[in-house]
C-alpha cells in the first residue's frame, strides 16, 4: 500500500537533479509531488542543477543546496546557502532534467554513473536512460506500434507517407510537441517540412503513420516499478493543433486503462523493470504505442488531484524496496 506514513528505518538523503525550480509550474510538475513526497516522509533534500555538477579526480560532485518545498503557488520553494558535496553522500537521486536528449544529457548519466558506481540508488539508471531514448526505444515494441520508420533520408519519409497516407515526423531528441508536424500525400510544404527537420538530410527523425484516436487524447501512462497506475492522463489537443502536449495547449483528462492499454503496458512494463526504470510514461493514442518517456515523465498532479492518489507515494515505496534489496545482498 503507497503511503506517506509508511515507516522508515532512517531518513534519507534525497538528491534532485533538475531544470531550476524557479521555473516550474508547480501545480503541474511531477518533480514538485515528488519533492512534498521525499519531504513529508522526513527526509533531507539535496538540490542542483545540471550546472552545478562537476567530476573531479573521477569523483561526482556538485554545488548543491538543502531545499524545503510547500503547496503555495507564489512561494513553493526555500534554497539554503550552497555547499560542495560529493554525490556519494546522497542514498538516492532523481534525475529529473528535461530533455532534449542530447550530448549534454548524455554527459550528466556519465557523472551520474559515477555516482550509482558509488552505492547511489540513481532514478531512472543512467545507462538505462541512454539506452531506452523517448522515440527510439519502442522500436523494441512493434507489436504495440502503428508502422514507423527512423531516417534521415526525405525520400524515404516521403515513400513511407506515399504508402500510409497521413503521417507526423519529429525528432529523436525533442519533448513536449516541440517540432511536431503532420504530413500528407501531396502537400505543397512537404520539401520544406523535411529540409527543415532532417537539416538536409542530416539528421534522424521518427515518422509514424498518423493516428486518428488523437481527438480523444494522447494518453500517458504512468509505469512505477513495472505496475502500471490504473489511470491515464488523456492529453486533447485544442480546436486548432493535432498535437494533444499540454506544452501546445492541449487539456487533461483522466480516463481508466482499457483493456488494451493494459495489454501494452504486460509489453513494456518488464522491460523496464528489468532496466531499472522505476518512473516511466507510456504515451498510448488509441490503440497504439508513440512514445516510452523514461527522461522526465509528468503527469503525476493531474491524475492524484482527479483520482486522490499518491503516485509520488508509489515511488517512494518502490524506491524503499530497492534499498532494503541493496542492503539484503
Amino acid at each position: 500500500m503507497s503511503s506517506s506514513s509508511q515507516s522508515q528505518k532512517a531518513p534519507l538523503r534525497v538528491g534532485v537533479l533538475m531544470d531550476p525550480i524557479s521555473h516550474i509550474t508547480m501545480i503541474k510538475d511531477s518533480t514538485f509531488a515528488m519533492m512534498l513526497e521525499s519531504q513529508q516522509r522526513g527526509h533531507e533534500l539535496v538540490y542542483f542543477e545540471p550546472a552545478d555538477l562537476f567530476v573531479l579526480d573521477g569523483e561526482p560532485r556538485a554545488r548543491v543546496r538543502l531545499v524545503t518545498v510547500r503547496e503555495h503557488e507564489d512561494d513553493w520553494y526555500t534554497l539554503g546557502a550552497p555547499r560542495e558535496e560529493a554525490l556519494s553522500e546522497l542514498d538516492v537521486l532523481l534525475m529529473r532534467r528535461d530533455p532534449p536528449f542530447d550530448m549534454d544529457y548524455v554527459y550528466l548519466t556519465y557523472a551520474l554513473e559515477l555516482a550509482e558506481r558509488a552505492g547511489v540508488l540513481v532514478v531512472n539508471r543512467p545507462q538505462s536512460l541512454r539506452d531506452a531514448n523517448e522515440k527510439f526505444y519502442i522500436t523494441h515494441f512493434p507489436q504495440c506500434c502503428v508502422p514507423f520508420a527512423i531516417t534521415r533520408e526525405s525520400e524515404r519519409i516521403r515513400e513511407f507517407v506515399n504508402a500510409h497516407g497521413a503521417s507526423v515526423v519529429k525528432p529523436l531528441d525533442g519533448m513536449g510537441g516541440e517540432s511536431i508536424f503532420q504530413l500528407n500525400p501531396g502537400d505543397p510544404n512537404f520539401k520544406v517540412i523535411l529540409e527543415a527537420i532532417t537539416q538536409q538530410d542530416q539528421e534522424l527523425v521518427m515518422v509514424q503513420q498518423y493516428i486518428p484516436e488523437i481527438s480523444a487524447g494522447d494518453k500517458r501512462i504512468i509505469v512505477v516499478d513495472g505496475e502500471p497506475v490504473p489511470y491515464a492522463l488523456a492529453r486533447l489537443p485544442s480546436a486548432d493543433d493535432f498535437r494533444g502536449n499540454l506544452a501546445k495547449g492541449g487539456t487533461g483528462k483522466g480516463v481508466a486503462l482499457s483493456e488494451r492499454d493494459r495489454w501494452i503496458c504486460d509489453q513494456v512494463a518488464p522491460a523496464l523493470k528489468e532496466k531499472g526504470i522505476l518512473f516511466a510514461g507510456l504515451d498510448v493514442i488509441g490503440d497504439w504505442l508513440t512514445e516510452i518517456n523514461v527522461t522526465s515523465p509528468t503527469g503525476i498532479r493531474e491524475l492524484d488531484k482527479a483520482y486522490g492518489l499518491n503516485i509520488a507515494g508509489r515511488l517512494f515505496d518502490a524506491i524503499d524496496r530497492h534499498l532494503a534489496l541493496r542492503e539484503q545482498q
